[in-house]
């Protein structure tokens, strides 16, 4: 393929492939495992991804007016933790004119969220209320269609489809048609009584009878709502995502305690030659009780994280209400970093908002506020960004820093929350680990899960199709006995 369509490939898409072991798995099993069928598929995808130049799609190579309509855009999560990437429909309208640049918001979200969440599946939300024949595009949804199936391997969990009105049914049935197997049985029609079995009433317009209260409004660029720091006191009462003076102001409070702290740390340090050990023990019941060297980092440009991608808290029964965040700065300057989440109400971190000496690691505790308790939708976003040498890293100049960073000098990683319902497999896991046995990651467990999933359906319809066989054998058998006993009664009478 390389030899024949170099020409046709984007260079950077073919470096990824050759390094990126999880995106080739993610093609064989969208495939099945047929590797005729992978290539095939790759193929496809890398000439699409050149001609819509997937690569170099940002906000400001599209109109500014497609994000101000907000028909499409990621917000929330459904019931099993998948993002939703929602398409509002009654904001579609067909014009040949636009068609092209329409297509090209579609590629921008999904390849922004693909690099994001490194290529984690997600729920597409068809949002059909209000809507009419004028909105039918069937060249759009088939493109749509074709992302999921062909261009974006194993990225699809569900289509959620609310409230779709009659007269769309023919062509629906069309829609269909495009779809392969799998993804017809993905497909979920749902109304206001039954949309919850999948999306919570959180995550719901009241229109759809939820209590999201969310109103898409652009800019900023709608992700995931991450809140303004959190101080390390409790939770900020105010959750808009422009810092307020009083969030302003809480920050550069925390910061300067911090370096006040640090300094006179600093000043006991140049005295005293030895730290006695009642300072070591107040210093280790800084750290939670239940904190552990995490088993994975996600090693960022600026930052090492660990760990990678879960905080473990622990359920109502186990009462673990704490995790430890290490962050280790791996470049020669000094990185401010922040500490955002989606739901500020629950959870205070230690320190949220301040910066990092070069090569040095520091850690952040996590503490569920009060009596809550943490939830699998739960995010936690950390962004970093490298300080010049000159800049001071007191409260004004954090401050003024985060104003005036440049976005694309910003490095972002989140965090998912996950609860532990009781202490016995964290105990297996240090065990293993004791044998130096590898953990197996959520990414290894996911891919088995899904491997699993298509197996069992695979079984399920090879027992669908003996149980077919076997009724049509045993209606069969019926029909041919009574042809018989048919025949008997007629010889009987003729004899007769």
């Amino acid at each position: 393929y390389l030899l024949d369509k170099s020409d046709k490939y984007d260079s950077r898409d073919v470096e990824r492939l050759q390094q990126d072991d999880k995106w080739v798995e993610n093609y064989l099993i969208w495939r099945h495992d047929v590797v005729d069928d992978t290539l095939k598929m790759i193929d496809e995808s890398f000439q699409w991804r050149k001609e819509y130049t997937v690569n170099d799609l940002s906000e400001s190579v599209l109109p500014k007016w497609l994000f101000e309509i907000g028909a499409l855009f990621l917000h929330g999560y459904d019931k099993e933790g998948y993002k939703l990437f929602w398409f509002k429909v009654k904001h579609h309208t067909r014009d040949p004119k636009q068609q092209l640049d329409k297509k090209k918001l579609v590629a921008f979200w999904l390849e922004h969220y693909a690099k994001r969440d490194h290529g984690k599946p997600l729920t597409v939300v068809f949002d059909m209320a209000e809507t009419g024949i004028s909105h039918i595009d069937l060249d759009f949804v088939r493109f749509i269609v074709n992302c999921f199936t062909d261009y974006y391997p194993n990225f699809l969990t569900k289509i959620v489809i609310f409230e779709m009105p009659w007269i769309m049914n023919a062509a629906f049935k069309i829609v269909k048609g495009w779809l392969g197997p799998d993804a017809i049985s993905m497909l979920k029609f749902t109304n206001k009584s039954d949309v919850q079995e999948y999306i919570s009433g959180e995550y719901l317009p009241p229109h759809m009878g939820g209590t999201d209260s969310f109103k898409y409004s652009y800019p900023p660029l709608v992700d995931d709502d991450f809140q303004t720091p959190l101080c390390e006191n409790g939770p900020i009462t105010n959750e808009d995502e422009h810092e307020s003076k009083e969030e302003l102001d809480a920050d550069t409070k925390e910061t300067g305690e911090l370096n006040e702290a640090q300094n006179l740390n600093q000043k006991k340090m140049n005295s005293i030659e030895h730290i006695s050990k009642s300072e070591e023990t107040d210093k280790t019941e800084v750290r939670p009780k239940n904190a552990k060297k995490a088993l994975t980092t996600f090693k960022g440009p600026l930052l090492h994280i660990s760990p990678a991608e879960e905080l473990y808290f622990g359920s109502k029964e186990t009462g673990e209400k704490k995790c430890l965040i290490v962050l280790t700065n791996v470049t020669k300057n000094v990185v401010a970093f922040k500490v955002r989440t989606t739901a500020p109400e629950k959870y205070r971190v230690k320190p949220s908002n301040s910066s990092c000496e070069p090569g040095t690691s520091l850690d952040i505790i996590v503490s569920l506020h009060g009596g809550f308790s943490a939830s699998l939708q739960d995010r936690f976003l950390i962004m970093a960004a490298e300080m010049d040498q000159s800049s001071g890293a007191g409260a004004p100049e954090l401050t003024q820093f985060w104003k005036d960073v440049p976005r694309t000098k910003v490095m972002e990683h989140r965090l998912r929350c996950h609860v532990i319902e009781s202490s016995k497999p964290s105990s297996l896991t240090l065990k293993d680990n004791a044998f130096n046995v590898p953990a197996k990651t959520n990414e290894d467990l996911h891919i088995e899960l899904t491997r699993l999933l298509q197996i069992n359906k695979r079984l399920e319809e090879q027992m669908n199709r003996c149980l077919w066989f076997q009724q049509l054998s045993v209606v069969l058998s019926l029909l041919s006995v009574t042809v018989a006993a048919f025949c008997f009664y007629l010889a009987y009478a003729q004899r007769s």
